[in-house]
């Protein structure tokens, strides 16, 4: 019997928008490590104050694209300049639809010679294997799919930890036994740890300086322990799942761009590859924010912060719809502050039985779907974008969001009101209780939010040096 295909379930139920808005998806989860190491407050703390050790070893899909075609696939799907990208170097990944509309973004690591892994959400891996699989190119692709995907969850092809935070470097020599590398942003080096010979990334994942460490998942935990004491006269701490996906929030990367693949006709091909177990297929959208147009719930590459990568320096898919809106109006990424008071409210609401109770809120990340989408109005209650995601930093002891926002609305300072909760008492998706929608004012902010984290961004920052897009 054929594999049902995602075409076939649009098809039957008719409206994409209804069908991923109830789908029986919760978020994302963070498998492999606890939910909590100490407290997820003295994690968060961590990242800003000591160091951090997060283990992304379980949660996110591995592609690696190798064969003498390799890279003119890449090019061919990416927006990035491809122009002096070399081995031992790495790049934030962004591929489109054919309509301009971002699909994802993952790390594309140069490995060697016509030798690449990617390493992200799974949208973006089931397009280039398509594309590798369908296309005329000497190409192939071994998928390594994260843990909650597959009937072997500790059993990977690699480890993959991050060390962050103002003492990483430090850490870094003293496990080592030598000075940190002098290196520069998304640039790679290799390293000696436990006796087991480590590939180094320059990253900087929570706005602080730092490394990726990755390497073969037998010799995993002998890296990780490693770290780990070495790590412990410098404060230390390993994030646990309740803390992980919050560290956005500071950092401002928008992580839950809704793949754009459920419509289009140049599309159909891909929608009939993808099978009714994929991740576009089983993928939950939730929050404030309906239309009945799935369309709307899709971004530019503008939209998520990006604009600065789109290169047309090469011919890629999206190109001509991206050089049609390049000089057009965009939205922008912002950071809301939530006003304290509404959000006290919110969770007020959960006690007493004299009123109905709002959407309730988790701690530290309060998302609910795997692609969160809030409404946000203007003072005047007009529609102005949309909050994508939504949680609680202690390190700035605020609840925060990362929006998209009309140009005109999304100047630093501007009020606006954040419509937390679905209507009509909630969708039917299981992390969905009957509640009632409130509104909860914000005032727009930087994004990054956190000021470390923008010096840092900035051109003079260490991460900007030597970055590639």
């Amino acid at each position: 019997m054929s594999v049902r295909s995602l075409e076939q379930v649009l098809r039957e139920h008719g409206d994409p928008v209804h069908l991923l808005r109830n789908q029986q998806t919760g978020p994302n989860v963070y498998p492999g490590v606890p939910a909590e190491f100490t407290n997820w407050r003295d994690e968060q703390w961590a990242w800003q104050n000591t160091c951090v050790l997060f283990n992304q070893s379980y949660h996110m899909a591995d592609l690696l694209v190798h064969g003498p075609d390799a890279l003119k696939l890449l090019t061919y799907l990416g927006i990035n300049t491809f122009n002096n990208f070399t081995v031992d170097k790495a790049k934030q990944f962004v591929p489109v639809n054919y309509d301009g509309y971002v699909i994802g973004d993952v790390i594309l690591f140069y490995l060697a010679e016509n030798t690449f892994n990617m390493v992200g959400r799974i949208p973006v891996l089931n397009w280039v294997r398509y594309h590798a699989e369908t296309g005329d190119w000497n190409v192939s692709c071994e998928l390594d799919e994260r843990s909650a995907a597959r009937p072997d969850p500790f059993n990977r092809k690699s480890y993959r930890f991050q060390v962050q935070g103002p003492n990483a470097m430090k850490v870094i020599e003293k496990v080592t036994g030598k000075p940190a590398p002098e290196l520069k942003f998304f640039n790679m080096t290799h390293m000696s740890i436990a006796g087991k010979e480590v590939r180094a990334l320059r990253h900087g994942m929570a706005g602080q300086p730092g490394f990726e460490l990755f390497g073969p998942w037998a010799d995993g935990e002998a890296v990780r322990e490693a770290v780990v004491r070495a790590g412990e006269e410098f404060g230390l701490r390993q994030v646990g799942g309740r803390a992980y996906s919050s560290n956005t929030l500071e950092s401002g990367w928008i992580p839950s761009p809704l793949p754009a693949v459920y419509t289009g006709e140049k599309m159909k091909p891909y929608r009939e590859w993808l099978t009714a177990n994929s991740y576009e297929a089983n993928a939950s959208i939730g929050g404030s924010f309906v239309s009945d147009n799935i369309e709307d719930y899709y971004f530019t590459p503008w939209d998520l912060g990006y604009g600065h990568m789109v290169k047309f320096d090469h011919d890629f898919i999206g190109r001509e719809a991206l050089e049609s809106r390049a000089k057009e109006p965009h939205r922008k990424k912002v950071t809301l502050a939530l006003e304290d008071a509404d959000v006290q409210r919110v969770i007020a609401s959960q006690f007493g039985k004299a009123s109905e109770r709002g959407k309730f809120m988790e701690f530290p990340s309060a998302v609910y779907s795997m692609h969160p989408y809030d409404k946000v109005v203007s003072e005047q209650g007009d529609s102005v974008g949309i909050s994508t995601w939504i949680g609680y930093s202690s390190n700035e002891r605020k609840m925060l969001t990362l929006a998209v926002l009309d140009a005109e609305a999304a100047e630093p300072g501007t009020p606006v009101t954040l419509i937390w909760g679905e209507e009509g008492g909630g969708t039917t998706k299981p992390a969905v209780e009957p509640h009632a929608q409130m509104e909860i004012r914000a005032t727009v902010s930087p994004v990054p939010y956190v000021e470390v984290v923008r010096k840092v961004y900035t051109e003079g920052g260490w991460r900007a040096k030597g970055a590639t897009v």
